[in-house]
């Protein structure tokens, strides 16, 4: 029998445990993800964000200042009280003492990761040609709000962080980056979300406590937010199988019209033109 049917055959047992349940959802993702450029996606809208912003592997003017940031924290030797809200947390927060070093090595997004948001952020900029509302559940460092802010000064992102040691370092990066289109709110983002969200989102990007239940109470919210044209991209959907159950219940809501599994990030449309698909992509 082909190594592949094996695999398949025995992986689900294996991914009950989760030490190999990354691997699993890893493995089953090459296996069966498109290695497409755009072909057989039916929506024009969504054939050129493949092609355009997945597919993209240009360098942009910010990358490179962005990354020397990223290499400076994960440099530094520095130790931050941590108040953590997320799955090891309590309503009230937990004080976790951390270095920046390895906050930077162990919870940054990928500059991979990083990089398809902003070109996210610019594609969909280009598209409505007017300034977006970009909200972010979970700063951590700031990597990843640098990229969803330097695609446009115009745009406007408000980001959320329970750490107040945490966020203070975020904004030395954005100070550093001459970035002022930024606005941050600190605190439990089961109170600060539901206190500052807008009418009307653009783009939504969850990367905050890391549980089925916050992330299905976080995407039920934003949903509705969404602009026509709008996305909730949710970081992390195969890191454990709460994350997993969370993606695969989300995707099937009747508000989502379209979705695409990225395997490090998950997209959620919701504009009602599109066709009810699912779809896999290798980045």
């Amino acid at each position: 029998m082909h190594i592949c049917k094996i695999f398949c055959i025995f992986a689900p047992q294996m991914a009950s445990n989760s030490a190999f349940h990354r691997i699993w959802t890893y493995v089953r993702h090459v296996l069966s993800a498109w290695n497409t450029t755009g072909e057989g996606i039916h929506s024009p809208y969504l054939f050129y964000l493949v092609r355009f912003v997945l597919r993209d592997r240009n360098a942009f003017y910010c990358f490179a200042d962005i990354e020397r940031r990223r290499s400076l924290l994960t440099a530094c030797q520095d130790r931050l009280d941590v108040v953590d809200f997320g799955s090891r947390g309590s309503k009230e927060g937990t004080h976790v003492p951390r270095r920046v070093c390895d906050i930077a090595s162990g919870q940054l997004e990928s500059p991979r990761i990083g990089q398809v948001l902003f070109r996210l952020v610019h594609f969909m900029g280009q598209q409505e040609k007017r300034p977006l509302e970009i909200l972010e559940l979970g700063t951590s460092l700031g990597i990843t709000t640098a990229y969803l802010a330097s695609a446009d000064s115009r745009h406007k992102v408000v980001t959320l962080e329970g750490s107040e040691a945490v966020l203070a370092v975020a904004q030395s990066v954005w100070k550093a980056l001459g970035l002022e289109n930024i606005e941050w709110k600190q605190g439990n983002i089961d109170d600060t979300l539901f206190n500052c969200a807008r009418a009307k989102l653009d783009i939504a990007y969850v990367d905050a406590n890391h549980t089925y239940e916050a992330t299905m109470r976080y995407v039920h919210y934003l949903l509705p937010r969404l602009t026509d044209r709008g996305v909730v991209v949710i970081d992390d959907i195969h890191y454990s199988e709460e994350m997993e159950r969370a993606w695969q219940e989300l995707k099937q809501d009747k508000r989502v019209t379209t979705s695409m599994d990225l395997y490090h990030i998950g997209l959620l449309f919701v504009n009602p033109c599109y066709l009810k698909r699912h779809y896999r992509i290798r980045l």
